[in-house]
């Protein structure tokens, strides 16, 4: 049985003019835009072009995507270098982008004073019965590991929070 579309075919000139509206609207990597040509019903060979196309014109650059990206989720949702470099490869961004990124958005000082922060609030959440120094460091040093912080610099601040507490 044969699937009908109810779309009216798009063609690649007006693919390209939709497509840059989503580009200017939103850093995107190139995996996004073939995803949504695709959605569009555009070719492979067509899509290519039209990323070409997009690449030539600067609405499409993976650098600025890798920086935007990391730069927003260490900012807002407080992400560790780990995490960013996980997500941004799972988005087929090349590794140098990626080390770039990295290396330019995010201040190491202002790296540790985050997580710093981060862990501060952490450590004062985990109450209940049974919690010991090391229950507490164990939680605390696992849930920073999840967000792709890094384990010497965890380390390294978690000694600080324990030494501050035993004064």
């Amino acid at each position: 049985m044969e699937k009908k579309s109810f779309r009216k075919p798009i063609t690649p000139e007006q693919a390209l003019v939709k497509i840059r509206h989503y580009c200017a609207f939103q850093e995107r990597n190139h995996a996004e835009v073939k995803a949504k040509l695709s959605n569009m019903g555009i070719g492979w060979t067509a899509a290519n072009e039209i990323i070409a196309k997009l690449i030539e014109d600067g609405f499409l650059n993976e650098e600025r995507f890798a920086k935007a990206f990391a730069g927003g989720k260490f900012r807002m949702k407080g992400w560790g270098k780990k995490k960013i470099e996980l997500e941004l490869r799972k988005k087929g961004v090349s590794t140098y982008s990626i080390q770039k990124a990295i290396r330019e958005e995010i201040d190491p000082a202002d790296y540790e004073k985050t997580l710093n922060r981060l862990m501060q609030k952490k450590w004062t959440s985990i109450k209940g019965q049974g919690i010991t120094i090391y229950v507490k460091q164990a939680k605390t040093r696992q849930y920073f590991l999840s967000r792709g912080f890094e384990n010497p610099v965890i380390s390294k601040l978690l000694k600080q929070l324990v030494e501050k507490e035993k004064d």
